[in-house]
């Protein structure tokens, strides 16, 4: 009887460890398509998240354990988001800001990547990361060589496209109804497709910049010309701001910043080291492919938080100066690139920020300031400008943001959110720096790489949110929430 129970026992507990072994198996699948997707899809992101997610679950239901460590970013955390839905609910338009709370909740990916996420899977999905930026900035790199759309170089006569107001010759058509097009006969031919009674839909490199324009009504008429558009084509333009697989440039140039630091950390890891060959050296010319891939995305503001990220990695790293030298090399080379880029690229004036972004940005700051005192415990809430854009004296009729973070934290949410956001940003900081030097003299260089990247990760970041929201930013958020997450593991199992 003892013998047939105890084998029973043993069935029993064999099983109960298969679903924690299954669960850690399909966790490890959703981190690295997680990484995979985060430079180019929040869709591909969203679906590995919901793979660990499913992960989580099953583990919590075999064990009862949910995994979650208390840790110093608790605190600042969840006075956060606290404080956010006070925001919320006294805003001037609750309803707006209440909706905007499930944005604001992905901070759980923090929890969820501490419980999920072992040492082992943080370095390989930094790999994958550091991977499918270089793959981003290569695609990048061809589609510019390539060229993109239809330049304008005449309208004719009778041309619909006159009606636009905003289309000037020398810009550029890419994109018909979301089709892209590399000829006037394919422009026409998306014409002709377009339903009698509606708007054609155009994807226009402007002066540099992507823009989406609601076009001209088709008609009958107009499909029976023998050219609906009315254009004389000159070619693909090279003139535009790369965004690798995405369409969103000041996204895709905010990840790959933080990217490039995790890159240069595993390069300074390697040859800290004394590693020679492709341990060292493949993630320094990925290091140099993502600070090329930033610069032509000719975002001014993040090509200077990757410079400073990437002196806090250099720095932190090492003392020895030949390897400063190659980083004080390459963030020198990656800033006269971009340099060229933006001058290159966007409007006269841009590298002196002299141009109408740099203006604008400027006007829309200064009356966010100036309204800061008027609310400023709990701000107006978050997206409540959009229905009191004007009314609250912010210039022209496009809604934007603040480009900064500190400055639209404290406009939407209050000044104490602002404290929130600059503690937690602070407890990472010290968290960060604590697992650098924890991993510093061990021979694991992946680990010691990945929390001396995250170090300029963050870097990076708080220098780039200066100037940028980059904290309303899904994508870019969810990085950092990994980042969090990750840093936490590493040092929990030193």
């Amino acid at each position: 009887m003892t013998s047939e129970g105890s084998g029973h026992d043993a069935v029993v507990v064999e099983g109960g460890a298969r679903a924690p072994r299954a669960a850690r198996a399909v966790a490890f699948a959703g981190f690295v398509l997680y990484a995979a997707a985060a430079p180019h899809s929040i869709a591909g992101a969203w679906m590995g998240l919901a793979l660990v997610v499913a992960a989580w679950l099953v583990r919590l239901l075999a064990t009862r354990e949910p995994g979650v460590r208390a840790t110093p970013f608790d605190l600042p955390l969840w006075l956060l988001y606290a404080w956010t839905v006070l925001s919320a609910f006294l805003s001037a338009e609750p309803r707006i800001s209440i909706a905007k709370l499930a944005s604001v909740g992905t901070f759980l990916v923090f929890y969820l990547t501490q419980s999920m996420l072992t040492r082992r899977m943080a370095t390989a999905a930094a790999l994958v990361l550091v991977a499918s930026g270089v793959a981003g900035t290569l695609w990048s790199l061809g589609e510019i060589a390539r060229g993109r759309g239809v330049v304008v170089a005449e309208m004719k006569t009778g041309s619909p496209m006159r009606q636009l107001a905003d289309l000037s010759v020398g810009d550029a058509i890419w994109r018909v109804n979301e089709g892209r097009v590399s000829s006037v006969e394919e422009i026409d031919e998306a014409i002709r497709r377009t339903p009698t009674g509606e708007r054609v839909l155009l994807s226009v490199v402007a002066r540099g910049e992507h823009v989406e324009w609601p076009g001209f009504v088709v008609t009958d008429e107009l499909k029976g010309r023998a050219s609906p558009s009315g254009l004389a084509g000159g070619g693909p333009t090279r003139r535009f701001r790369a965004s690798g697989w995405t369409r969103h440039y000041e996204t895709y140039a905010e990840v790959l910043q933080m990217v490039a630091q995790l890159a240069l950390g595993l390069a300074l890891a390697g040859l800290l080291r004394r590693r020679r060959g492709a341990a060292a050296w493949l993630p320094f010319a990925a290091f140099l492919l993502l600070g090329a891939g930033i610069a032509l995305t000719a975002m001014r503001t993040t090509l200077a938080a990757f410079a400073v990220g990437a002196l806090v990695v250099a720095w932190g790293a090492t003392a020895r100066g030949r390897a400063r030298v190659f980083v004080v090399a390459a963030v020198a080379f990656a800033l006269a690139f971009g340099a060229v880029v933006v001058w290159r690229t966007r409007a006269g004036g841009a590298l002196t920020l002299s141009d109408p972004s740099a203006s604008l940005r400027v006007q829309v700051a200064r009356v966010a300031a100036g309204r800061v005192p008027l609310h400023p415990f709990f701000g107006h809430g978050m997206d409540a400008v959009q229905r009191h854009w004007q009314e609250w004296g912010f210039p022209g009729t496009d809604m934007l943001h603040t480009h900064s973070t500190p400055l639209q934290l404290a406009f939407d949410r209050g000044l104490p959110a602002v404290l929130f956001w600059l503690w937690l940003l602070a407890v990472f900081w010290l968290a960060a720096t604590r697992a650098e030097r924890l991993w510093r003299d061990t021979d694991d260089s992946a680990t010691h790489g990945l929390a001396l990247g995250t170090t300029g990760a963050l870097a990076g970041f708080a220098a780039s949110s200066l100037v940028n929201y980059n904290f309303g930013d899904s994508e870019v958020t969810l990085l950092l929430w990994w980042l969090m997450g990750a840093i936490v593991v590493v040092s929990s199992e030193r």
